[in-house]
């Protein structure tokens, strides 16, 4: 029994450092996001850090419509890099925790 523990506590370990290593690897992980005319893009991480923001010359002349799309595009990026992000933690999460009987977390 304490073998079995000492190894569930090994794979615990083994799990987080790939946890660890899977968020880092997602900062290089690019998401692009753009509005539905083409007139704002935005590129972002799987981690959710803004890299770039390309902006239409038209946006530049009315302050509230480059607001809005600013908004509506960052929630769009920010909504594909969350689902990306929690898929990719997730599934390394699970590969890595060891099956423990009346645990089953996924």
């Amino acid at each position: 029994m304490f073998g079995d523990m000492m190894g569930m506590m090994s794979k615990l370990k083994d799990a987080q450092k790939k946890v660890e290593e899977t968020k880092e690897r997602l900062h290089t992980v690019l998401i692009d996001e753009e509005s539905n005319d083409h007139k704002l893009k935005v590129t972002i991480t799987a981690n959710r850090t803004i890299k770039s923001i390309a902006i239409d010359d038209e946006l530049l002349q009315d302050k509230d419509m480059l607001e809005d799309y600013l908004i509506l595009t960052l929630n769009k990026a920010i909504e594909k890099a969350t689902s990306v992000h929690e898929a990719e933690i997730a599934a390394v999460a699970k590969a890595g925790i060891p099956n423990i009987p009346g645990m089953d977390m996924f």
